[in-house]
């Protein structure tokens, strides 16, 4: 079959799910990774076709995403602040809004020549951490998670994009003391609560890890005490502490941090007019 016929098929199997925009981005996305065919090659070529096998592996993915599986898991890849990640099941999948805080934190301390030593708790896919590394001049960069499965995965990332960056496997609510002092300190920990799981879309509840994305109802904050608490003991003169939130507890969250003695505390929005993410200082 002509790819640019299989196309108009795809889009319609997938209509009922997914909008005709989002449909087509995914085709997009599976040309370029299956096929190693761009948009322009298949305006350049409209004759190209599709091989029984590929058809297979094609309805495949198709089925899949029926079932609302990510697209980023199904292909096993995303892109993070303009680098590759692996991403499987294990870990959750780099949203644009941890980009900014990203961008946030390189604004922050990208001053040149000075080292700067930098641990991120609950790393996941360690996006936070390599792309830090990759991105602030003599950063030296420690990464935190509780999963062996999950910090697997990051040490791939990291090798992906020859970054080098220490894991460790921690549970950060267990830990007393991070053992060393940090000019900065982030975490994009769990903090949707369960009577938010309704606002969840079904790709993200039925598929991402729960243990990344969800804490009670009655103690929403746990993670962030218990970091503010290492940072109290952890951070340098002047060091910083960086957070992504939940968008609805974002004046709980500063207040979290007033009454532990940080000051210069800034909320800010992300893309979106959420309160998503927060810097303090000791």
């Amino acid at each position: 079959m002509k790819i640019k016929e299989y196309k108009i098929q795809f889009i319609q199997e997938l209509s009922p799910i997914y909008d005709m925009g989002e449909a087509e981005s995914f085709f997009y996305l599976i040309l370029e990774e299956k096929q190693q065919l761009k948009r322009i090659d298949l305006a350049l070529h409209p004759d190209l076709t599709l091989s029984n096998a590929e058809m297979l592996v094609w309805h495949s993915i198709v089925e899949q995403l029926q079932q609302e599986i990510p697209i980023q898991y199904i292909l096993g890849k995303t892109s993070f602040y303009g680098l590759d990640f692996e991403v499987n099941s294990t870990v959750l999948i780099p949203r644009p809004e941890t980009e900014e805080l990203v961008e946030w934190i390189i604004q922050s301390r990208n001053r040149g020549v000075e080292k700067v030593k930098i641990i991120d708790i609950g790393t996941g896919s360690g996006c936070i951490a390599i792309a830090l590394k990759k991105n602030i001049s003599n950063a030296e960069v420690f990464a935190i998670d509780v999963s062996e499965n999950a910090l697997d995965t990051a040490q791939k990332n990291a090798e992906i994009n020859e970054a080098n960056v220490a894991f460790i496997q921690k549970n950060i609510l267990e830990t007393e003391d991070l053992e060393q002092k940090f000019d900065i300190i982030v975490s994009n920990p769990p903090y949707v609560r369960e009577l938010e799981k309704q606002e969840i879309k079904k790709n993200v509840l039925d598929n991402e890890p729960h243990l990344a994305l969800f804490v009670e109802d009655n103690d929403a904050l746990i993670f962030y005490k218990k970091i503010a608490e290492l940072a109290q003991k952890n951070l340098l003169p002047e060091g910083q502490l960086f957070f992504e939130i939940n968008q609805y507890l974002g004046k709980e969250t500063v207040d979290l941090l007033e009454k532990r003695g940080f000051k210069n505390i800034e909320l800010h929005k992300d893309i979106y007019g959420n309160d998503r993410m927060i810097k303090a200082e000791l």
